[in-house]
């Protein structure tokens, strides 16, 4: 079997199990010659079983025949900090006004759950990193 050519790599940003053909999705999708239901049908299959509207990346890759393939990340840290803090967003200035903590446990989480997509060697290099983009949002972390 010869392999494909690709001919397109597209990351977008979708809501698990709510996504929907309306722009971005559509708009990214059609200029390349994907079915953009199709795509949406077969991303909320996938993702079905996430929670609701949680923010996930996916990387489809679209090939010369008009096939395609997708693979999902994991969701932004900035998303799963906002979640486990239950805030609706980050500090407007986040060096002078803290909008909440992070507890330690849920860094160690966080950390876990994003350890696949993450440039880190070990867990204690991936809770740095999410530590960082806490402070960058206004949140404290807990040592």
């Amino acid at each position: 079997m010869a392999t494909k050519k690709v001919s397109a790599v597209i990351k977008l940003q979708c809501p698990a199990g709510a996504a929907t053909p309306a722009p971005p999705i559509g708009p990214a999708l059609g200029p390349h010659g994907v079915s953009a239901p199709k795509f949406v049908q077969e991303f909320n299959d996938r993702t079905k079983n996430m929670e609701k509207g949680l923010v996930i990346p996916v990387v489809i890759t679209v090939y010369q025949d008009k096939s395609y393939t997708f693979i999902l990340k994991t969701p932004p840290a900035a998303v799963l900090i906002k979640k486990a803090c239950k805030l609706d967003k980050g500090s407007g200035n986040p060096l002078r006004d803290k909008v909440a903590t992070l507890s330690a446990k849920d860094l160690e989480e966080i950390a876990k759950t994003k350890m696949p997509d993450i440039n880190a060697n070990d867990i204690e290099a991936a809770k740095k990193i999410i530590a960082g983009t806490a402070r960058s949002m206004g949140v404290e972390v807990e040592q």
